[in-house]
């Protein structure tokens, strides 16, 4: 991304904000102006006092003209003072509103991305974090830095070079020449920084995401005691990041000290330039310091060139990234128009194939009719891609080929939110967010009553252990339990009502009776709405009216429990081996005795 590029990304985040940038414009022309002060008066004040001396006048006009210099100088400093406090304030307040609505532009787009994109490799989630950290981060400060440092320096240079001009041409050529030449070099210095800080962007990435997968292992790691290995991993990091950092600073040393130098060179032609000019009579005495002082001026930003260079080079590196996550139109989640006043629920699934992005197919010419107002349920081993058929139904993904339809409607077609919004679904592992139990239930309708999260509650039979919390619903709802939880997710799915409800793995993390608790739940939501259930639960699997069996991507068998059971293939197997892994014969037993 180039510098043109940049900026004319961050404009149309910059436009609202016209006002600030003019009034920053009109002080900064001000500060410039009055940083020529000094010059003049130091020029005026030796030429002056030179005379004096020259024309032995008496000690008081002497002491009247320091009086009316000072005075001058005090009230430029005050001007000064304002303007330079308009000028950070303008620029503070500017990168403080980019910085929002850079925030709030990312999260608004992210929000709208296909699955596709958060499961892709290159967007775990401590990479994103870091480049969207990093991303808002440079890119702010680039604007706050461009209307506090940038701007103004350059601004000052440029009346300072005019000055030089308009007093000599020579010595104002010299103050031009000596420009680009220090531009080059920090260009030069700037492009060979430029890999050690997209290597820098990589290590943060991973650093990041390697400390989040830590945290959210630590149970893991501990138990099989592995500190140290996962130590010696970070460390690796470390080390790589530090050989980075130093190679960085060596290159910046480099040539910040040629830059030094070159900025000597040309204080020195100055003084060389301007003491010819007033032993030949051309100038006076005060000239030699005026030059030299507006030199400063003009060589100021110079100084300031590779910080400025530094910047720029951040946000262009960083902005890359973070304006791909921000610009990545092609992983918006298509969305149909179709919104119809009833949906049955008559789901068919017609010759699916679906590969992840990872590449992995997980879907092989798959079949099935669900029918409306049944209950069917999904079997197979692991990894036979019952979960996948839940996630391509609720159009969190698209198949690769073949045809969804709903009530005789291609999938697509639909109104993405529409369509999730008459869809419940309930996960093996479900989100809980930072927040009460009440806002959590109330997650499932954003405008329930308190009542109607009650009675949501008790249809998942949690209500009698919220009641048993020091705040009953407003108590956080990360203080319950896994199982517990899961019935707040339940909860959800009560207070929506929707006409479809996808299960998958419901009561995976339940006890015995709280299995049975919910399962009575489920039964009494099931009435009415097709249901699709993904279980290891025998108990669930008989109940379904229709059951699939699928096998590696594929859908295998099709029928009744008793139709499927009785064709002694992969569902007899399968069903053979959970009735065996209960110890169906010793429970069966234990039972007639009593």
């Amino acid at each position: 991304m180039t510098i043109q590029q940049l900026f004319k990304k961050i404009l149309p985040f910059s436009k609202p904000y016209k006002n600030l940038i003019f009034y920053t414009f009109v002080l900064t022309l001000v500060g410039s102006f009055a940083a020529q002060v000094n010059a003049f008066i130091l020029k005026y004040t030796v030429d002056t006092i030179s005379d004096l001396l020259v024309d032995n006048r008496p000690l008081s006009q002497g002491f009247y003209l320091l009086g009316s210099i000072a005075a001058i100088l005090l009230g430029k400093e005050v001007l000064y003072a304002a303007v330079q406090f308009g000028q950070k304030f303008y620029g503070e307040k500017l990168r403080i509103m980019i910085a929002r609505d850079f925030s709030q532009a990312i999260v608004d787009k992210i929000l709208t991305y296909k699955m596709a994109f958060y499961t892709s490799t290159s967007n775990e989630s401590g990479k994103l974090q870091t480049r969207i950290d990093a991303g808002i981060s440079s890119l702010t400060r680039l604007v706050q830095n461009f209307f506090i440092d940038i701007l103004p320096l350059f601004a000052n240079a440029i009346v300072a070079l005019v000055c030089m001009f308009l007093a000599n041409f020579y010595v104002g050529l010299v103050g031009l020449m000596i420009i680009p030449v220090y531009f080059y070099v920090s260009q030069l210095q700037a492009q060979r920084l430029s890999g050690f800080r997209r290597s820098m962007r990589r290590y943060r990435e991973n650093k990041s995401n390697q400390i989040i997968n830590l945290i959210d292992s630590i149970h893991v790691i501990k138990s099989f005691v592995r500190e140290d290995i996962e130590g010696e991993r970070h460390k690796q990091i470390q080390y790589d990041m530090t050989e980075n950092q130093m190679a960085t600073r060596k290159t910046s040393f480099l040539f910040d000290s040629m830059k030094s130098f070159i900025e000597q060179i040309g204080v020195v032609i100055v003084i060389i330039l301007t003491a010819y000019f007033v032993l030949n009579e051309q100038m006076t005495l005060g000239a030699i310091m005026f030059h030299i002082m507006l030199f400063n001026n003009v060589s100021a930003p110079i100084r300031q060139l590779h910080r400025i260079y530094d910047e720029v080079n951040d946000a262009l590196i960083y902005s890359e990234s973070f304006f791909e996550i921000l610009e990545a139109e092609n992983q918006r989640e298509q969305t149909g128009s179709y919104r119809p006043e009833h949906i049955k629920g008559l789901i068919e699934i017609k010759n699916v194939n679906f590969t992840y992005p990872n590449e992995h197919q997980a879907l092989t010419n798959i079949s099935m009719t669900i029918c409306p107002n049944q209950n069917t349920a999904l079997v197979g081993l692991s990894g036979a891609g019952k979960s996948t058929v839940i996630n391509l139904l609720d159009k969190f993904y698209e198949p690769t080929s073949g045809q969804i339809l709903l009530d005789g409607v291609d999938l697509r077609d639909y109104n993405t939110n529409f369509l999730r919004e008459n869809i419940g679904l309930v996960l093996q592992k479900n989100h809980i967010f930072k927040g009460s139990i009440a806002e959590n239930i109330r997650y499932g309708k954003i405008d329930a009553s308190m009542e109607e999260v009650i009675v949501a509650a008790k249809k998942a039979y949690i209500h009698e252990q919220i009641l048993e919390l020091p705040n009953a619903y407003e108590a956080e709802a990360h203080l319950l339990s896994g199982g517990q939880q899961q019935r707040i997710a339940i909860a959800r799915m009560f207070l929506k009502n929707p006409p479809i409800i996808f299960l998958d793995e419901p009561t995976a993390n339940l006890d015995a009776i709280a299995t049975e608790q919910i399962k009575k739940s489920l039964d009494a939501i099931k009435m009415g709405r097709t249901v699709i259930i993904v279980s290891h639960s025998i108990s669930q699997i008989i109940d379904a009216e229709h059951i699939v069996v699928m096998e590696k991507g594929r859908v295998v068998e099709d029928g009744t429990h008793e139709e499927l059971y009785d064709l002694n293939g992969t569902y007899h197997s399968i069903f053979s081996a959970m009735a065996n892994s209960l110890n169906i014969q010793k429970i069966t037993e234990s039972m007639r005795e009593e």
